[in-house]
């Protein structure tokens, strides 16, 4: 606020004499601005509005990243549960085979 005391005009770019700010430019704002060394509302409005959307979308990749891996398990599950099935077609055929030939007695086994 120094600065604004100095008799520059608002709005204009002057070399800053706050030992923080030595060597950036600074514009000057209306001695009665808001904004002149706190943070405004809407610049608080606006950091909390970027905090809550990065939240968001880090909230979203993990869903996505759930959604992926319950798709993934879910068709290697349905994979697995074929091939299984398959497996079981062929035995139950197997012991049908077996049953249908131990039944008749010229087959026998004694």
């Amino acid at each position: 606020q120094e600065w604004e005391r100095k008799g520059a005009a608002p709005g204009s770019v002057v070399r800053a004499q706050a030992s923080s700010l030595i060597g950036r430019e600074v514009e000057l704002l209306p001695a009665d601005s808001a904004m002149s060394v706190q943070e405004d509302p809407v610049q608080r409005e606006i950091h909390q509005d970027w905090a809550n959307r990065e939240y968001i979308e880090l909230i979203t990749s993990s869903i996505k990243k759930i959604a992926d891996f319950l798709n993934s398990f879910d068709m290697s599950c349905r994979s697995r549960l074929a091939t299984l099935n398959e497996k079981l077609t062929a035995l139950e055929r197997r012991i049908e085979y077996i049953e249908a030939r131990c039944s008749f007695p010229a087959f026998k086994i004694n």
